[in-house]
């Protein structure tokens, strides 16, 4: 039974839990994602779900991919809800079988503010909401817009957000529900924009404009078969919205203005910082991790001066920028190569990194502190030579490695520029003496003596 469980403990499937936003209002249906990276134990059980909420609808939908020779595959359960209460609620964990789903708290708002805008006795209209309207630059404001229709609609186009001097980015997909206006039902759809302004002063989001083609209630007729249906043209204006941008508050007294509602600094080792050897490089890695703010007014990281026996080589930074429905969430990596070259210990000194938080209103600072590495030797730990006596007269000749390891007399009488001279008459001498010895053995044309020439003569009258 224990190694059971430990089986089970090692091979849980993970799931989580999000919904499409949050808050919602209790007039209103969201849905809710319950994912998980591999095959959970079993079917999932909703039933704890209909304490606080009614479920309206649910689906169940997988893929699976192959992303640099790794296989990855996510099953997602949604499942459309609507809450019996408004406060703080909080969605259940759900299992799957011997597995099961982490909770997840959402806010349930008494009932939906339509606005200026709405006009329930309209089949169609639209609703445009910033938040912050006062805020400071550079800060994030979330643009959300909802169209509102109880009428169904063969075709609709709608303008996109415009604003000078700002980056505007589409935060995810568009979300559907229900919900209720004044006792009249509608189905809304929700659009949401990332808006930066990247200047101070008043600043004014023009209206956006709906054109859609509406679908008249009628008896069908003959040409319904061949698709034709009868649709009447609408166009729907929304509000204005203006914007109070305020400049970087004099209390910051930071280098790079850098606004945002989260911001965290976090540093990795390769390896353990305490048993560095000289010689062998060890990989810093440095993470900066921001909400409400983008990739681009991540500042650098890597502004570390160290000491001439520490080398460092830093690689090229990794950026990451994730469009959610709470906002642009962002994050800088930088990974730095050291290799000491003395052993000992070296200091390096505190990253830190100075931002507004948008949330608390406050300067705050995102820090690193001091971090020492210890360097224990070098890679291959060889004693040490004695070094030879320091000459006067004449600088000493480079002694190689193989020489460092065998004592060599010295005779500081023979000036160097000697030494040469001799060397170079021992090489004279020695070419000398292989030239009179080849000269030597080569044969020599001897006279021959009177015997031999009668000799020769008598074998010359014996032929003739």
């Amino acid at each position: 039974m224990a190694f059971g469980i430990a089986s089970h403990q090692v091979f849980a499937a993970e799931i989580t839990t999000s919904v499409d936003r949050n808050p919602v209002s209790i007039d209103e249906s969201f849905k809710i994602f319950f994912t998980a990276s591999d095959t959970p134990d079993g079917d999932p059980d909703f039933a704890p779900l209909e304490q606080d909420f009614s479920i309206i609808n649910q689906g169940q939908s997988s893929s699976s991919s192959w992303v640099n020779g790794t296989y990855s595959k996510s099953i997602r359960w949604t499942v459309e809800v609507t809450a019996n209460k408004p406060g703080n609620l909080v969605i259940p964990a759900i299992k799957f079988g011997n597995d099961a789903s982490n909770p997840l708290p959402v806010v349930v708002t008494q009932g939906t503010a339509t606005g200026d805008s709405a006009n329930t006795n309209e089949e169609i209209f639209l609703e445009v909401k910033a938040t912050p309207e006062q805020l400071y630059v550079q800060s994030q404001v979330l643009y959300t817009i909802r169209l509102y229709r109880r009428v169904d609609v063969a075709q609709a186009e709608l303008s996109e957000p415009e604003l000078a001097d700002a980056v505007i980015e589409k935060l995810g997909e568009d979300s559907n529900y229900n919900t209720v206006v004044d006792g009249v039902s509608y189905l809304v759809t929700e659009r949401k924009y990332a808006i930066f302004p990247q200047k101070s002063g008043t600043m004014t989001i023009k209206p956006l404009s709906l054109t859609a083609a509406i679908i008249v209630d009628r008896q069908p007729d003959f040409r319904d078969f061949f698709g034709s249906r009868m649709t009447k043209t609408k166009r729907v204006l929304s509000k204005e919205v203006t914007l109070n941008v305020k400049p970087a508050p004099s209390s910051f007294t930071g280098k790079d203005w850098l606004a945002a509602e989260k911001l965290e600094l976090s540093q990795e080792w390769s390896g353990d910082i305490q048993q560095m050897k000289v010689g062998e490089p060890l990989t810093r890695t440095l993470t900066l991790r921001g909400e409400g703010t983008t990739v681009g007014q991540l500042p650098e990281l890597n502004k570390v001066v160290t000491d001439a026996n520490l080398k460092t080589y830093p690689d090229q930074p990794v950026l990451n920028e994730q469009k959610l429905p709470s906002g642009i969430s962002a994050s800088r990596q930088e990974k730095i190569a050291l290799i000491p070259a003395t052993s000992g210990k070296h200091v390096l000194p505190a990253i830190e990194i100075p931002w507004f938080n948008t949330k608390s209103q406050a300067v705050e600072i995102a820090r690193i502190p001091e971090t020492t590495i210890n360097v224990i030797g070098a890679i291959d730990n060889q004693p040490e030579t004695t070094k030879p006596p320091k000459l006067l007269a004449t600088p000493a000749a480079p002694v190689t490695k193989a020489e460092s390891n065998t004592q060599v007399p010295i005779n500081n009488g023979v000036p160097q520029s000697s030494i040469w001279l001799w060397a170079s008459l021992c090489l004279a001498l020695g070419w000398m003496a292989t030239v009179i010895y080849f000269l030597q053995r080569r044969p020599k044309n001897q006279i021959p003596d009177g015997k031999e020439i009668n000799r020769l003569k008598r074998e010359t009258s014996l032929k003739e």
